[in-house]
């Protein structure tokens, strides 16, 4: 395990990664709108706001500030755009709620993937950062046009 997570940071950051992938996931794959939806939804919230916080605190990988704390900002940004719709509920805002949160939860599989590979033995690093971002992505954006259609028909008589 010490292979895995470096210190108390690391594990709490772990737990909080562990904790957004299964409510996250869980969020993507339930019906939207119900209670179910934002009490899952919250949890995700919260969890991903914990994991960027303590990505903004681990240095250990370069030493200062780097690609990967850049990524924490993409990712918090994502969650705030997904969430601001909902607290002003404008028109148009559940799509822009549905759009940020899915790009959200796509970067953290991304994120997911490119520390899985990057623990391959004798892998260039950046190399599998590179690949397993691109085809999260890419499978990512397929995902969202069909995805989008359906939030669509759901939520017509409101969009």
């Amino acid at each position: 395990m010490e292979n895995l997570v470096h210190s108390d940071l690391g594990m709490v950051h772990l737990l909080a990664a562990l904790l957004s992938t299964v409510s996250g996931t869980m969020v993507l794959a339930m019906r939207k709108g119900t209670k179910r939806h934002k009490q899952v939804g919250y949890v995700y919230i919260a969890s991903m706001t914990i994991l960027n916080a303590t990505a903004f605190m681990i240095y250990g990988l370069f030493g200062h500030f780097g690609i990967f704390h850049w990524a924490a900002v993409l990712s918090a940004l994502t969650v705030l755009g997904g969430m601001i719709p909902v607290i002003k509920k404008r028109n148009g805002w559940i799509m822009r709620h549905y759009s940020f949160m899915y790009w959200s939860i796509i970067g953290l599989y991304a994120a997911f993937a490119s520390e899985t590979l990057t623990r391959v033995p004798e892998t260039p690093f950046f190399g599998m950062v590179g690949l397993a971002t691109g085809i999260i992505m890419l499978i990512g954006a397929f995902g969202f046009a069909k995805e989008r259609r359906k939030w669509e028909k759901q939520f017509a008589r409101i969009l």
